[in-house]
């Protein structure tokens, strides 16, 4: 036995559509007017569907167009908004880079200009430190032979 699945509600609305097709084909054909008059009720009915089919296809369509004008109006709005903070985030980024090599070039002449004059003041240091370890050298083995000799 088949099962009858009316879960998606498809079916039933497919039923329905298909019963108003057939009554109104055996209304059509059982009416009590004359074939004239028929085709005249028949051809007057399709000509006021297909207008407001019309109807329904512009409206839908202007409804289309707004919604995509719209977006596109949305869309370069943000696309500029986005490209004005992309514009901000460059120039401040640049600003930070700069401050950081101008930093850097300060710290670098500090250190240069130290180092310059350690290296020149290097060897009179090493002068005045060779000089005092000779002295020192000097006072040391100066005393060991002075000792215990008589000059004569």
């Amino acid at each position: 036995m088949a099962r009858y699945d009316d879960r998606c509600g498809g079916g039933s609305f497919a039923a329905f559509l298909l019963g108003g097709i057939i009554g109104a084909v055996l209304g059509v054909l059982f009416a009590p007017r004359s074939g004239k008059e028929t085709r005249e009720m028949l051809q007057q009915k399709g000509q006021e569907y297909l207008d407001e089919g019309k109807q329904v296809y512009e409206q839908g369509r202007e409804r289309v167009t707004e919604m995509y004008e719209s977006g596109r109006e949305t869309a370069t709005e943000k696309t500029a908004e986005l490209r004005t903070k992309i514009e901000e985030t460059r120039e401040r980024l640049k600003q930070q880079v700069g401050q950081a090599s101008q930093m850097a070039q300060e710290k670098l002449g500090t250190t240069t200009t130290k180092t310059e004059a350690g290296v020149e003041a290097a060897p009179e240091k090493a002068e005045e430190a060779t000089a005092k370890a000779e002295k020192k050298a000097e006072q040391t083995s100066m005393p060991g032979e002075g000792e215990g000799t008589a000059p004569a």
